[in-house]
């Protein structure tokens, strides 16, 4: 940057371009090492440090540019044959290639040997891969999920035939041999209500036949899509949905019999293409039992829920990022932003927001490795924790991206920066896989008042108290009191269907809760590695302004949390002693 060019660039404030964004997020590396083994965290390392640069550099302009320039539907090749395609702009390829090619996100669950690992991973060190990437660009972050869940879906419930045809091609990191998966599930007839889905399915020899449509069919041109139909004379509702394999194109060459009539003009994710899908007799197989088809698919979109929480937590972070970007690099009335007590305050609330959702998806994610390990009790917790991340995380990125487009002021509402996109791909979060009322019911109405779940998060959170030795009995006892009164909450909500109404406040008590334990476990952790306790300040922080109700006629900064809050904004370690003194405070 030359120095006319830096100039201007320290009067409106600098942004986060050349950022290393993995090198810049000490909290990320803190919960790896708390998670994976010491062998796993050492090999990724020098992984994630590299996706961290290209994140902060090449990626986040391709991002930009492939947000700019979106998909286009063409109905004819060149030479005037029925065949449709999707131009993409070369900047949504680089992020292709990186994504799938380089970092193979997609298939580090399924895939032995990627990135030099002879085993695969386990989610929590695939996510460590998502939050990052999805810094740059959050669109990709859909085609990535959808081709990774294509997969276990075809590796869980296909059959030999099918996976010997498909399975391989879905895990490639060779992008001339990847196919790409899709999911096509919403219909006009039903968003979240699937039982009202009317796309049928009339067996053909050893395939399916396919005749409806598909409403919001994200990843449009997929090879491959996992589909829910209903088998003809199969019973209404949800159980009589099966599940289907559907292919781009058929064995013969061939586009299948289904047309993309039109791509959607969204708000966000605008690089990825998404589309309204005519299935007219489209050749497909069956996946699985077909009267277990809305299961199997249901367990798809857990793990989606899971990737949902995980991105909008990572559209938080890049918030973070360029907020401190700015309240560090401007001066206005004589002082930097970073140093003004109302800035400080807002900064905070950013902070607080973000830092929880990164414990809750840890959480979340340690849950589903342990789950698929045959730990019941962590299938219980996860049944719990999933819906609870979804609906919380993705709330709470709205409002964080706003509040951080805000700190930059009114440049940070023009698209030339990274604070404009992220408000609009932050919208998408709280919608994509059931909106805020349908997960919110789900993690009340169904894992606790259906499947008792919330058990075995008591259980899970009392045995992390007690595993916190380091941390003042006093501020232990009082989290362990906050947890027996949230958990009763739930419970109280989910016993009569008339308390529907508080399903939302009581999942957002279970998440801020959770979520202040979380980091308490982790402070004493990490003050076990390395002496730093800063993340018990970040739970006392959601105990005090996440989940308690402030007297609106009281004056709330007080002198401790001005202290607190001017160590979590500053670049030095805490100690236990300082922490614990002014958790008692």
């Amino acid at each position: 940057m030359n120095a006319h060019a830096q100039i201007a660039a320290n009067l409106i404030a600098p942004d986060t371009s050349g950022m290393n964004f993995y090198r810049a997020d000490p909290a990320l590396t803190d919960l790896l090492r708390i998670h994976l083994p010491e062998d796993l965290f050492n090999h990724i390392e020098p992984h994630l440090d590299r996706l961290g640069g290209l994140v902060g550099g090449p990626l986040d302009e391709a991002g930009r540019m492939a947000d700019k320039h979106g998909p286009v539907l063409h109905q004819r090749d060149k030479f005037g044959q029925d065949v449709q395609w999707v131009e993409y702009h070369p900047a949504y390829r680089e992020l292709e290639n990186a994504a799938f090619g380089e970092f193979g996100i997609h298939a580090l669950s399924h895939r032995k040997g990627i990135m030099g690992w002879p085993s695969t991973y386990p989610v929590t060190a695939k996510h460590a891969f998502t939050f990052l990437f999805n810094q740059a660009e959050f669109g990709m972050g859909c085609p990535i999920n959808v081709t990774d869940g294509a997969a276990k879906l075809l590796s869980n419930y296909g059959d030999d035939a099918l996976k010997a045809k498909y399975l391989d091609r879905l895990t490639q990191t060779d992008m001339s041999k990847l196919t790409q998966g899709g999911q096509f599930m919403t219909e006009k007839e039903g968003g979240s209500d699937v039982g009202k889905l009317t796309t049928s399915a009339v067996q053909d020899g050893d395939h399916w036949r396919l005749t409806g449509e598909k409403w919001f069919c994200s990843n449009a041109d997929a090879k491959v899509v996992m589909l829910l139909a209903r088998p003809e004379g199969a019973v209404g509702g949800t159980k009589g949905v099966g599940l289907f394999l559907m292919p781009r194109t058929l064995d013969d060459g061939t586009p299948n019999h289904y047309r993309i009539v039109r791509l959607k003009d969204k708000l966000g994710t605008r690089s990825m293409a998404s589309g309204e899908i005519k299935l007219e007799g489209a050749i497909a197989y069956a996946v699985g039992k077909l009267d277990r088809g809305f299961v199997q698919m249901a367990e798809m979109v857990n793990s989606s829920r899971l990737s949902n929480g995980v991105k909008s937590t990572s559209l938080m972070r890049r918030a973070w990022h360029d907020a401190m970007a700015v309240a560090r690099g401007r001066v206005v009335f004589g002082q930097r932003i970073i140093d003004m007590p109302l800035a400080r305050r807002q900064l905070m609330k950013i902070m607080v927001a973000t830092e929880q959702a990164l414990s809750m998806s840890f959480l979340t994610a340690d849950a589903l490795d342990r789950a698929e390990a045959g730990s019941q009790d962590a299938a219980a917790l996860l049944r719990i924790l999933t819906p609870t991340l979804k609906f919380r995380a993705t709330r709470d990125a709205r409002k964080v991206c706003g509040d951080a487009m805000e700190i930059r002021g009114g440049v940070g509402y023009i698209e030339e920066f990274a604070t404009a996109r992220l408000l609009r791909d932050a919208h998408l979060g709280s919608i994509w896989e059931g909106t805020g009322n349908i997960v919110a019911l789900d993690a009340l109405m169904r894992a606790v008042g259906r499947h008792g779940a919330e058990a075995a998060l008591a259980a899970d959170l009392h045995a992390r108290l007690d595993d916190s030795p380091s941390v003042p009995q006093a501020w232990r006892d009082r989290l362990r009191g906050l947890a027996d009164k949230a958990i009763d909450f739930a419970r109280e909500v989910a016993a009569r269907s008339d308390n529907e109404g508080d399903a939302r406040r009581a999942t957002s008590s279970l998440y801020h809760v959770a979520s202040a334990i979380a980091m308490t476990w982790e402070a004493h952790r990490i003050h076990e590695q390395r002496g730093d306790a800063r993340r018990l300040l970040l739970s006392r922080l959601v105990i005090d302004h996440r989940l308690m109700t402030p007297d609106p006629f009281a004056v709330i900064e007080s002198e401790t949390q001005k202290q607190i809050v001017a160590h979590l904004l500053g670049e030095c370690d805490v100690s236990m002693e300082e922490a614990s003194r002014l958790m008692l405070a």
